[in-house]
């Protein structure tokens, strides 16, 4: 590829990277919440530890996304990627909004999280679009995974941020879903239980940092 060719999407990679750390998230998308309700101060912690897990795993799945769509081999599979971006986009804008309703701030290790993300997803591209759809597949499942857990422990009375959340969950359905009609392989088993763990280490630090 020209030098020029090169520089473009990595210009462009770089862009994305700073806007989701660094600027402030807006949804493309208007989701209509209920009024925020009265939470005391151990179930204000708890649902803002929760939503700055999900915070930094819409960081990670931004960054997933870009790294893939920069090292995707075909267009079709790129621009599938990026439209997936897009939609963790606003679930990003979603959480941050939540979470500034709240008086918490986003987890400072996001750039952490987005390095290894991006990372990670650049490799899986490497390999081929297939395997690449199937990170698609199983990260959306392991997602969906952690968000029944999160709407299992909101406080009853908390529907603004349940609504959140089950959009979100919607969203990574339809994400893999069609992942796996685009071609997405299946991954391995010592695959899977490897992103299971890097999540939890992700999820587990994030809830307090």
């Amino acid at each position: 590829m020209p030098e020029s060719g090169l520089l473009e999407p990595l210009i462009r990679s770089a862009d994305n990277a700073l806007r989701a750390l660094f600027a402030p998230a807006r949804a493309s998308r208007a989701l209509d919440l209920p009024p925020a309700a009265e939470l005391d101060d151990s179930e204000r912690r708890h649902v803002a530890g929760l939503m700055r897990v999900n915070h930094a795993g819409e960081i990670a799945a931004q960054a997933l996304y870009h790294g893939q769509a920069l090292v995707s081999r075909s267009a079709a599979t790129r621009d599938f990627l990026l439209r997936a971006a897009a939609e963790e986009g606003d679930h990003l804008a979603w959480c941050e909004r939540r979470l500034h309703e709240m008086g918490a701030q986003t987890s400072l290790l996001n750039p952490l999280w987005y390095a290894g993300s991006f990372a990670i997803g650049a490799l899986a591209a490497a390999v081929g679009d297939a395997v690449s759809l199937g990170f698609v597949r199983e990260t959306e499942r392991q997602v969906e995974g952690h968000l029944d857990s999160h709407l299992e422990q909101l406080p009853p009375q908390d529907a603004r941020s349940r609504r959140i959340l089950e959009q979100m969950k919607a969203d990574e359905v339809g994400h893999a879903e069609a992942a796996a009609a685009a071609g997405a392989a299946a991954l391995p088993g010592p695959v899977r239980a490897l992103m299971r763990a890097t999540s939890r280490i992700m999820t587990r630090t994030a809830y307090w940092i």
